[in-house]
């Protein structure tokens, strides 16, 4: 298995067999083993050259958490909970508050156990988890692999956000539709972000087009800032650049942009007792952090 792994992640037999430290013909004949016993065709190979087949993709799958449970067996008889590694991946809006958090009051009852940390978009996070990269991950909206298994923890909120001298942030009443014709400017595709933005203008029938798109937040807060459109970040993210007055926002009065969070782990993978308590540390965290203070100009009316 872990012989098909690497030629799988290389795709090539020599570099795989140079990883691996072993002679080519002895990886060959591993694949070889492997598809004469199940009679399937993991790889085509055609001028000399690897070409992943749809099954092979569906065995490395299996592959993945067949070497990991493996692994995890080796470690847990070695007193990993306490000595071992765990690999954790957050997206930014949560990887900027609460990961530094959980990871402060973790490790001061786990001084021993090493833990690898990832901030990234939530696409990536997925794929991570499918590639088994990382034990379990945080991010928030919803999870689109049925492989992956979910559990909900303390849900936060997007905020609009206008250049500072907006009037609109002052108004008595603001909808949503009043925002749609603006300059848009948005996280990257890939990101939780802006996968929850595009559903809920599509909820509301509203165009959705950016004019810009951006891995970077502080990027869009400095752009809003300098008048160059509008966008929608999470409250925790833009809270002090809202007090600093860097720049403005309004309650909308039709759209909370209220959406879950979730720690999200895939469905065949081993959790060690510690993994666990490390989510209940994120679970538990989450809950016990408020809501940044309102910096909206006053609710609606109706």
């Amino acid at each position: 298995m872990k012989i098909f792994l690497a030629v799988y992640q290389t795709q090539h037999i020599t570099k795989a067999a140079q990883q691996l430290r072993m002679t080519q013909p002895a990886v060959t004949r591993a694949i070889q083993e492997i598809e004469s016993y199940y009679g399937i065709r993991l790889f085509e190979r055609i001028n000399r050259k690897l070409y992943i087949t749809q099954t092979g993709t569906m065995f490395y799958t299996y592959a993945v958490h067949i070497v990991d449970s493996f692994d995890q067996m080796e470690k847990g008889l070695r007193d990993w909970d306490q000595l071992g590694l765990l690999r954790v991946g957050t997206t930014i809006a949560l990887g900027t508050d609460l990961l530094p958090r959980v990871l402060v009051r973790f490790q001061q009852s786990h001084p021993n156990l090493q833990i690898r940390s990832v901030v990234s978009n939530g696409a990536a996070l997925q794929q991570a988890l499918l590639d088994n990269e990382l034990d379990f991950a945080v991010m928030e909206g919803s999870v689109g692999q049925e492989e992956l298994a979910r559990r909900a923890i303390a849900p936060d909120r997007l905020v609009p956000i206008l250049p500072p001298d907006d009037p609109r942030a002052h108004q008595e009443r603001l909808e949503l539709k009043d925002l749609a014709q603006d300059s848009l400017l948005l996280r990257d595709k890939g990101s939780v972000g802006r996968a929850f933005v595009e559903r809920v203008f599509a909820i509301h029938e509203l165009p959705l087009v950016p004019t810009m798109e951006s891995v970077s937040t502080q990027a869009i807060i400095q752009a809003v800032h300098l008048g160059l459109g509008i966008s929608f970040l999470p409250e925790r993210l833009v809270s002090s650049a809202i007090q600093a007055g860097v720049v403005g926002t309004k309650e909308l009065c039709d759209e909370t942009f209220e959406r879950e969070n979730y720690i999200v782990w895939h469905r065949h993978k081993f959790l060690t007792s510690s993994a666990q308590e490390l989510m209940d540390c994120f679970d538990q965290m989450s809950r016990e952090l408020p809501f940044p203070p309102d910096t909206s100009d006053g609710a609606c009316n109706t």
